[in-house]
């Protein structure tokens, strides 16, 4: 293999121009000018870093392959010369999104002792945008505040003089053992938090031994994320496409990868919600993803992320579609979104392996009901289902004693996503903290799992 040309700063600087445009990423020097009128967010984003190092504003949205695979090899022009920085080029280096400092700096994290806690500190240090994606749900928030307190209204029944000297809190979520029935329900952009994104994520469910589910809209491709983490096991979250095709295609990736253990196909995101503090706030138009056509966009609307990446998906999905899903790959099938008892029952009846109560955190349609609501609801009206499938749950859980009350309710596990996103403002470690912080409410509870009843 030759050596990467050196190439002075000054060279590079004269290739700033639409008919010639180089840029530089991770000190590599790229000729991107066919790339330019292909690029999702437009030239003009591009541009503004044409003869100059766009690696802050590029790693703080991309993921490291994104460019390799969009670029073919005769594209890459040789590496800077790092002795040839001057301060012209310094002051044209691409800066990161604005992140606070001095008094908001993140605290020691064996100070955070609970979900709230991370959710806290990442108010006041996550870049805006990146909060008001996280945080923001649908119209009032009355459906994302009603998942939380919906739980605060479910009481114990404790019962004392019980033997829980030993506890196993061990669990299997289809076939897959877990060392607790908690799973990382997948959420978008991770990276908006982190630079490592759903890398740290994965790597910490890999040392605590819970799996993680991976968004559609993730900051890194599939084949990233687990290798990774290679003995982390993966949910795969899969937004249909309009074009099929391009579902098809990441089914068979799904099916082709031993870690993908269940496609989880999200069906209560026909249209997106109206999240006004997510439009409020100015979107980055250099965001693009690795596994879906959509970018990062500011129009009259607003600059909502959730709106704006959810233009590839197909409105028109039907129950007829769980067989367009089995004829790609061989893997069960989960239904992300199920949020009444009716659609529980038909999900069954189309032999759907698992469902997951959901209503998005409360980010699509508010007013629908608080997934443990639905989840007792499936107790009155249709309670054969939970010997048919798998009953997943998530929105609201907050507490290692929501995970309590979600198993004794008949739930196989519980998902949490928006605490993830939180934690990720620590990486691994931060999710690692979070899951034992979970963990530690099980010393309490029964000297097995699978010995808790709604009785």
């Amino acid at each position: 293999m030759s050596t990467p040309k050196l190439l002075s700063s000054q060279a590079i600087a004269k290739h700033n121009t639409v008919s010639d445009c180089w840029i530089v990423v991770d000190n590599q020097v790229w000729d991107i000018t066919d790339f330019l009128q292909e690029h999702p967010g437009g030239p003009s984003i591009i541009l503004r870093y044409a003869g100059r190092d766009a690696t802050q504003a590029y790693s703080a949205v991309h993921s490291p392959s994104v460019i390799r695979k969009g670029l073919s090899t005769n594209k890459l022009k040789g590496v800077l010369d790092q002795s040839t920085i001057d301060a012209e080029w310094s002051k044209g280096l691409a800066q990161a999104a604005n992140r606070p400092t001095g008094e908001n700096e993140k605290p020691r994290l064996h100070t955070l002792i609970s979900a709230h806690d991370f959710q806290l500190v990442a108010s006041k240090t996550a870049p805006a945008k990146t909060w008001a994606f996280y945080s923001s749900a649908a119209n009032d928030l009355i459906t994302r505040d009603a998942n939380k307190s919906s739980f605060d209204r479910i009481w114990f029944r404790p019962r004392v003089m019980r033997n829980v000297r030993e506890v196993n809190t061990k669990s299997s979520i289809l076939g897959c053992s877990v060392s607790m029935p908690l799973f990382v329900a997948p959420s978008a952009m991770v990276k908006l938090i982190h630079p490592d994104g759903e890398l740290g994520i994965a790597r910490a469910c890999q040392s605590r031994g819970i799996m993680q589910g991976i968004s559609n809209n993730a900051s890194f491709s599939l084949k990233e994320i687990s290798d990774a983490a290679p003995d982390t096991q993966f949910i795969f979250q899969l937004y249909v496409n309009r074009d099929r095709a391009k579902s098809a295609a990441q089914l068979h990736d799904c099916s082709a990868n031993p870690q993908v253990k269940a496609i989880c196909i999200t069906v209560d995101a026909a249209w997106p919600g109206k999240r006004e503090a997510d439009e409020r706030v100015k979107a980055d138009e250099n965001l693009i993803l690795p596994m879906v056509p959509a970018k990062g966009n500011n129009d009259k609307k607003g600059g909502g992320l959730g709106r704006v990446m959810a233009g590839f998906i197909d409105p028109g999905l039907t129950w007829e579609d769980v067989k367009w899903a089995r004829q790609h790959t061989h893997l069960p099938l989960l239904l992300k979104g199920v949020q009444s008892a009716d659609d529980a029952v038909l999900a069954m009846e189309a032999g759907i392996d698992g469902i997951l109560l959901s209503n998005h955190g409360g980010r699509n349609l508010d007013t629908s009901p608080a997934s443990i609501i639905v989840l007792l609801e499936l107790h009155r009206r249709c309670p054969e289902v939970f010997d048919r499938m798998e009953i997943y749950i998530d929105s609201g859980i907050r507490r290692g004693t929501d995970i309590l009350k979600a198993i004794c309710l008949g739930a196989t596990a519980v998902g949490m996503g928006r605490s993830f996103l939180f934690a990720s403002n620590y990486g691994q470690e931060g999710a690692e903290h979070l899951i034992d912080s979970m963990y530690y409410l099980f010393p309490f509870s029964s000297s097995s799992i699978h010995l808790l009843t709604s009785r």
